[in-house]
């Protein structure tokens, strides 16, 4: 069973760990991982999460995963510059239900049955006065301002940190404690930013206990701008919601990443063998312009998050898109338009708006891809707006010979953004 460090350790999976973990490893061994539900929906960085628990899970081990809906109450400090906004039990308690659901999707995809807690259920039941008697008393204020998730808070003089954000990794702390107790839980597994948390949690265990636990974390996953992918980053996130990130646009992502970060990819995101990774590297180095791990990575992850079936749609609708560049759009028939327009950015027209037509800087001024008429021209200068596959250079108004399927206009901007109307 000590493979799986081995395992781990290849695929890039490893940040930090406690000495000693390989000889705990050896036998079977119960693990946790946390999942916060200040959100109604998991993102692409939870599943690093997820991956991790089938890691330990298929190598033999005992994995747990813990819903914090009690600790969602507070809201994790690590990695924030400001204070959490307080959520309702009501919301909370309904992104529990959803974020539950998910995990369980995922899980069953690879048929693994692992165990599903929710900390509320043993937290619900403890007196404050019991709290910060029993498991306050067991650490001084310099021991906890030296994490770094507070550390940085202090030093921040607009909001500083409040005494219940302050709280978090000793609540954090005392889950691993009680699964410790209760599951016979010796590993808690996280981010690399739930360094200090897990360590308290350790701490904890050994002062009350005696005994001795462990703990690993695995890198964070950086978007573009320097940011991990997190639940309060609302904006440019990658969430496996298809309500709140389509499946194309999920599926683009992966087909986007650049060949400098792809192997890495590959080996932290599949359950690929090392073999069969490293023969796809070899393949993708022989011809990197077909960009074969990056289709092969988009199609395994977008059938895993969100099925077989729109996985292939998905795929179709990229083939139209990006790989028959030759053919015209007028060849396209009713049911690849339709799920073209079900799954990238769309707006409705009405036909007695068209009647006359509309020029071109009215319609794209109504896109949420341009702000202004004059950023507009700003793209038709440069060449980047093409109207079914036809560059346009001009303000042109958009007739019903511009229509395609019967009731369709596509725009693209640029290589990779798309956008549909349909006229009804």
């Amino acid at each position: 069973m000590n493979d799986i460090m081995n395992e781990l350790y290849w695929r890039g999976l490893i940040k930090n760990k406690v000495p000693g973990i390989e000889n705990l490893l050896k036998k079977p061994t119960t693990m946790y991982i946390g999942f916060d539900p200040t959100s109604d929906s998991l993102h692409l960085g939870n599943l690093l999460p997820i991956i991790m628990l089938i890691h330990f899970q298929k190598k033999g081990h005992k994995s747990l995963a813990l819903i914090g809906e009690a600790t969602g109450f507070i809201g994790d400090p690590s990695g924030k510059k400001d204070k959490r906004i307080f959520l309702s039990k009501e919301i909370l308690q309904k992104n529990t239900e959803s974020i539950k659901n998910q995990i369980l999707k995922l899980l069953k995809f690879y048929s693994e049955k692992i165990e599903l807690l929710n900390n509320y259920d043993w937290i619900q039941n403890i007196y404050f006065i019991d709290f910060i008697r029993e498991i306050g008393k067991h650490f001084p204020i310099n021991y906890m301002i030296s994490k770094d998730s507070v550390k940085k808070r202090i030093h921040n003089q607009k909001n500083g940190i409040s005494f219940t954000e302050f709280s978090y990794s000793l609540i954090q702390g005392y889950d691993f404690l009680y699964l410790n107790q209760v599951k016979n839980c010796q590993l808690q597994i996280g981010g690399s930013d739930q360094w200090g948390n897990i360590t308290t949690g350790i701490e904890l265990i050994r002062k009350k206990t005696g005994k001795k636990a462990y703990g690993i974390t695995f890198p964070l996953i950086i978007k573009p701008n320097g940011i991990k992918f997190g639940k309060s980053d609302k904006g440019k996130n990658i969430w496996l919601n298809e309500k709140k990130t389509s499946p194309y646009k999920f599926y683009q992502f992966w087909m986007n990443i650049s060949d400098v970060e792809i192997e890495k990819y590959m080996r932290i995101y599949t359950f690929f063998s090392k073999e069969e990774i490293e023969d796809l590297i070899l393949q993708h180095r022989k011809h990197p312009n077909k960009r074969l791990l990056q289709r092969k990575l988009a199609n395994e992850i977008t059938e895993w998050v969100h099925g077989k079936k729109i996985s292939k749609k998905i795929m179709e609708i990229t083939n139209v898109l990006f790989e028959k560049r030759n053919e015209s759009y007028q060849s396209l028939d009713d049911k690849i338009l339709i799920s073209i327009y079900n799954h990238i950015p769309h707006m409705v027209i009405s036909c007695e708006e068209f009647e006359k037509g509309i020029f071109l800087l009215d319609i794209l001024k109504k896109s949420s891809f341009f702000s202004s008429k004059s950023e507009v021209n700003r793209a038709l200068k440069v060449n980047s707006i093409h109207l079914n596959k036809i560059l346009i250079k001009e303000n042109i108004l958009i007739t019903k010979k511009n229509i395609i399927g019967k009731k369709y206009i596509l725009f693209q901007f640029g290589k990779k953004e798309f956008f549909i109307i349909k006229i009804e």
